[in-house]
């Protein structure tokens, strides 16, 4: 990063945001005036951070990409610790919100209804929580993460699935006239003849045409940022299963004119229609026994 750029991050630290949006607000900011000073790799590095951080909320990615765009695999102190891993000594810890959760009583003569809904959990707040990359740390070997390494298996499968399931038609063609997937609302086409991991690249692409850009949303945007935006999902799940990927479209937040809303809401929607794909092509195999620690917790503040 430029000089310029790291004294905006302290500029940053400093304030600490202590709301969701502040705190999206703070990094979108930094992401366009990252994009303006010619450093378009940092748009790479958010994407890849929702690939990598898919469970954890929008905000929290942004804080995780920006403190820390080479991290893989994060967890609390003691989550660490619980998985036979020691932070090492004088490491920095990345700094994200975890929720504060309360319980609210509810009144005598409610509770005497029903004994098992006595007490309500409620989001009170917010606090600052740390995390630490693995490479901050040291001890037992890791199982070996989920990968796919370039060939999509099984995904382009289990996506066809998800598609016919929302009642989406899937059909190959030889010839779309130099386009390699059609999305028609209802129907995609795909060209025959790619290799299977642009075929699963292409399909998500269009599969998030017909999530994202169908009635009000497609009267909203304009074509590039219709294209743009998939071709980012499409980046994130494919970086998610493994794939080799390029950069994605790193240059189109341009493209907004330093809009930071318009932004905002279009990483959120690349980050959440990811997700989804996602979700459909591996739902969790497992779940960290430390999971309803506070520091796990902040995944879903």
């Amino acid at each position: 990063m430029s000089s310029t750029a790291t004294t905006t991050i302290t500029t940053i630290d400093s304030k600490k945001p202590s709301t969701k949006q502040e705190l999206v607000a703070a990094n979108i900011k930094l992401l366009i005036e990252q994009l303006e000073a010619g450093h378009s790799e940092a748009l790479t590095h958010y994407l890849t951070a929702m690939s990598r951080f898919h469970n954890y909320s929008f905000g929290n990615v942004l804080e995780i990409a920006r403190q820390m765009p080479t991290a893989t695999r994060v967890a609390g102190f003691w989550t660490w610790k619980n998985m036979g891993r020691n932070v090492k000594a004088g490491q920095k810890g990345i700094r994200i919100l975890a929720p504060i959760v309360g319980v609210r009583r509810k009144k005598d003569e409610e509770a005497d209804k029903d004994i098992t809904k006595q007490n309500e959990r409620v989001l009170v707040g917010f606090r600052n929580a740390y995390v630490f990359d693995v490479s901050q740390t040291d001890g037992v070997d890791l199982p070996a993460p989920h990968e796919v390494s370039g060939d999509p298996g099984h995904n382009i499968d289990r996506l066809a699935a998800f598609l016919k399931s929302k009642g989406v038609q899937l059909v190959y063609r030889d010839d779309l006239q130099g386009a390699l997937g059609m999305s028609y609302g209802g129907r995609i086409a795909i060209l025959s003849g790619q290799s299977k991991a642009e075929e699963f690249s292409t399909l998500v692409h269009e599969t998030a045409h017909e999530l994202l850009h169908k009635a009000e949303r497609r009267t909203a945007t304009t074509k590039t940022v219709r294209e743009t935006e998939a071709e980012a999902v499409a980046f994130v799940v494919g970086k998610a299963v493994g794939l080799m990927t390029g950069n994605a479209s790193a240059d189109y937040i341009q493209l907004y004119h330093g809009n930071a809303s318009l932004l905002a809401e279009s990483l959120e929607v690349i980050q959440q229609t990811a997700n989804v794909i996602l979700a459909a092509l591996e739902p969790p195999i497992e779940e960290e026994a430390a999971q309803t620690t506070t520091d796990e917790l902040a995944e879903v503040a």
